[in-house]
């Protein structure tokens, strides 16, 4: 037992270095538009270049049953490096729009073997106690995914390139820290053969795809959340002619949802997976609903407290769906089965990212973040309509 907690205490540190990669341009946009000479919407498309090329990694990831057939802390190190690599590349100075978006096309689908990867680990390691697991690692993706915010605040003396170089570095740290001390875990079943048709048997599965549906409308939520915190902020700011330090701010309310992966995994323990995540996807669909009208409320704490909230709760949820996900496939799967759900979970992240922000540039209003509930609102229907979500 005692091994398997530091397995689980390398992991989520490898996690978090590796992580870190994935906003590692959204909290030098301003540097990288002033240096390269960006339009506005450089958010969106540099964000979803990532998520696309995270989304085609998972897919290859999936179909040729990578973290199946091969040891994963190998495959989790050899995608660390490389990602780390084609991060460290944004620091050239001849790049142009094309470049930079194959570059964070190029680090997202590295990525695909970092994240659902360490997801994969854990269950091979934790037959018991797999949703707490998970919920120190998704807590681990969120503290990464929130680092350069924080790297961009505290480090301001020092260039932007330092920053995502000191990233970079980062990562390949976690991935050797990885490679080096977690060996392939007890209950890893090794997949022999490739089997294209895992991909969609495992949807067969009545559980399984409702907690994928589940998922699915988490992920319409949560990454353009994630994306837009500095555009609350600064909207808030602008209306209310409040000064907030954007990047510290930016950095707290997504890195609060650690703290809400921790806790909803102990309150599943209590009282059931599904039901936990069923209230964690309720509260976050409920701030959806009415962040447009808390930009109204002329009080800087309020509107920092209800960030907080939504940034906690907007997560709380990914790890308890991943291990309804996991718990629902084969044990020979799980490493295809979770990958393919990223894919697919990742796919609709780009989606929810290009609508939010087409609306948001040409309406300028505060009303288009009540699309963010559409995705809570039918993967609440999904969960509700399980005829074992109290029992699980």
């Amino acid at each position: 037992m005692k091994h398997h907690k530091f397995v689980l205490l390398i992991i989520v540190i490898s996690q978090f270095c590796c992580t870190s990669l994935w906003f590692a341009s959204n909290a030098v946009l301003t540097d990288l538009i002033d240096n390269f000479n960006l339009k506005t919407n450089a958010l969106e498309n540099l964000t979803s270049a990532v998520q696309f090329g995270f989304i085609l990694g998972t897919l290859l990831f999936a179909l040729l049953s990578i973290a199946d057939r091969f040891s994963p802390s190998k495959v989790f190190f050899f995608c660390a490096a490389l990602g780390a690599v084609f991060n460290g590349c944004l620091t050239f100075n001849e790049n142009t729009l094309f470049s930079l978006l194959i570059l964070r096309f190029l680090t997202g689908f590295f990525l695909a073997g970092i994240y659902p990867v360490g997801m994969k680990i854990a269950t091979d390691y934790f037959e018991k106690g797999l949703g707490k697991s998970l919920g120190y690692l998704v807590g681990a993706l969120v503290l990464g995914t929130a680092l350069p915010h924080l790297l961009k605040d505290s480090l301001q003396d020092y260039s932007w390139q330092n920053i995502v170089l000191f990233i970079s570095i980062l990562a390949i740290f976690g991935g050797l820290l990885l490679f080096i001390l977690v060996p392939n875990g007890p209950y890893r079943k090794k997949g022999t053969a490739l089997d294209i048709s895992i991909c969609y048997k495992v949807f067969k599965n009545d559980q399984f795809r409702k907690a994928a549906f589940g998922y699915f409308g988490h992920m319409w939520e949560l990454y353009t959340f994630w994306a837009f915190v500095p555009i609350l902020l600064i909207t808030y700011s602008n209306l209310h002619e409040v000064n907030f330090k954007i990047p510290l701010l930016s950095f707290f309310i997504i890195s609060i949802g650690s703290i809400g992966c921790i806790v909803g995994s102990n309150v599943a323990a209590a009282i059931g997976t599904k039901k936990t995540a069923y209230w964690s996807l309720l509260l976050s669909c409920f701030c959806c609903l009415i962040s447009p009208f808390i930009f109204m409320v002329d009080n800087a704490i309020i509107f920092i407290s209800f960030l907080l909230f939504w940034g906690m709760v907007v997560i709380a949820d990914s790890p308890l769906f991943s291990t309804l996900i996991a718990q629902s496939a084969p044990q020979k799967d799980k490493g295809t089965a979770l990958t393919i759900v990223n894919c697919i979970g990742y796919a609709i992240t780009i989606l929810s990212i290009q609508i939010i922000s087409y609306i948001y540039h040409t309406t300028n209003t505060t009303f288009i973040y009540l699309i963010l509930a559409i995705g809570p609102i039918l993967g609440l229907i999904a969960l509700k309509t399980s005829s074992k979500l109290s029992k699980n």
